[in-house]
């Protein structure tokens, strides 16, 4: 890592002197240090390492704050463990506030207190990328974004290709000419989204989920212009990259004249696009659920019919963090598994107490610790062993390709599978 200038240091403080409201200021001095935040990170259990808890993550961000915006700090330092913002410092935000952090929020509910240690993350990270200090896998991923449409720089060639290959497919199989995708068709009632993960390497999905729209006899459409539901800059640190995919959104849901946005099987997706794209770029989005919530509401009102006999066997769920216990959305996902598996098993924990994969918080971006990402995964895995499920649902891409590697990792010999596939499975179609 190359000394840092002055001119960075002082770009990096300016997140914290610029707060424009107390609530940073509020958390940074909230901590009260009782340790009982250690047992919800994933870091500190897998490797009893106590710099990774959440509240020395909270510490290294304060202990700046401390230095630069108080009185004490700036006269007395060591009075109230005071850092100066140099390379050794920001070595060790880089350390612990990327690369052992999912941000997966569980310590937030653990708190004693209250604080929002990731929300305290997210400062910290926003102070590392004023620096130029994002690990440059994340930051190329955002890159990807902002020059090509979507994080994996997909041509609208193999895009395409992709797309018409998963409907023919999808034609044979229900042996149905009129089973499509439809790409680029402005006026439909449903703007559908996808994580490039799934052209690149999880086509399947995409053909379930248009099956589950056809069935549904769903009014949808796809863009090329637009597609990708995630939004890296979330965990990057930078919001003025955020902000344009999330303005790239909102304009392609204008422009195909959509009433609704629906949002692929993405836990960070759908957080930066539902709850945090507004914010972004101060503008409020059209009608946005996720793909989740649409299924079951199908179900439910009888738009498609399933049998769960039509998946037997033991299957679990993974609650991904941002999708349950940032979100909200708890019980949909478990509604659809009732209705669509032969027999549905929780984790323990589950719900909102349930463990990050290892995968978030752009961990799956970040190939410099592929080593401690899988480490901490031992903990998923464990939780998967348990349940003896043979099936393991994700409603998140992100969390399918981290559990994938867990999988094989741990020699778990389950199969991964999103809640579309599922459902696909699961779908009864009138003889007609």
């Amino acid at each position: 890592m190359e000394k840092i200038s002055k001119e960075k240091i002082q770009a990096g403080l300016e997140v914290l002197k610029a707060m424009k409201d107390s609530k940073l200021i509020t958390q940074l001095n909230s901590c009260v240090h009782c340790g009982l935040c250690a047992d919800s990170c994933l870091y500190y259990l897998a490797t009893g390492d106590e710099n990774m808890m959440p509240a020395r993550k909270v510490d290294i961000v304060s202990s700046i704050y401390k230095r630069y915006c108080t009185l004490v700090g700036k006269v007395a330092p060591k009075l109230v463990n005071a850092r100066n913002l140099d390379d050794d410092t920001i070595r060790e935000m880089v350390d612990l506030l990327y690369g052992s952090c999912t941000m997966c929020g569980r310590c937030v509910k653990h708190c004693s207190i209250g604080v929002d240690v990731e929300y305290v993350i997210r400062a910290g990270r926003e102070m590392l990328a004023r620096m130029d200090h994002v690990p440059a896998s994340l930051q190329a991923t955002v890159d990807a974004a902002l020059t090509s449409g979507n994080n994996m720089s997909i041509s609208d060639e193999d895009f395409l290709d992709t797309i018409e290959w998963m409907e023919e497919e999808m034609q044979d199989e229900l042996d149905d000419p009129s089973a499509c995708i439809p790409i680029n068709q402005a006026g439909k009632d449903v703007l559908y989204t996808l994580n490039p993960r799934e052209p690149k390497f999880f086509p399947l999905s995409i053909a379930a989920m248009a099956k589950v729209f056809h069935a549904a006899g769903e009014s949808w459409t796809l863009s090329t212009n637009m597609y990708d539901v995630t939004n890296y800059a979330y965990f990057s640190g930078k919001p003025e990259h955020a902000e344009v995919i999330a303005q790239r959104m909102f304009e392609e849901i204008q422009k195909m004249d959509a009433k609704k946005l629906v949002l692929a099987e993405c836990g960070h997706g759908i957080r930066a696009n539902r709850w945090e794209g507004p914010n972004y770029i101060g503008k409020v989005f059209p009608e946005t659920v996720t793909s989740v919530e649409l299924m079951a509401s199908y179900i439910k009102s009888g738009k498609i019919k399933t049998d769960k006999n039509k998946n037997p066997g033991v299957y679990t769920l993974h609650d991904p963090c941002n999708l349950v216990r940032s979100g909200g959305v708890v019980e949909p996902q478990r509604y659809v598994l009732e209705q669509s598996v032969e027999k549905f098993v929780e984790m323990t924990p589950n719900k909102i107490d349930n463990f990050c994969c290892g995968g978030g918080g752009g961990q799956l971006a970040m190939s410099e610790y592929n080593e401690r990402r899988l480490k901490i995964a031992e903990i998923k895995a464990e939780q998967i062993r348990k349940t003896g499920a043979k099936v393991v649902v994700a409603p998140c891409h992100n969390c399918v390709d981290q559990l994938s590697q867990i999988n094989v990792t741990y020699k778990l010999n389950v199969q991964i599978k999103t809640l579309a596939e599922i459902v696909a499975d699961a779908l009864v179609f009138d003889q007609k």
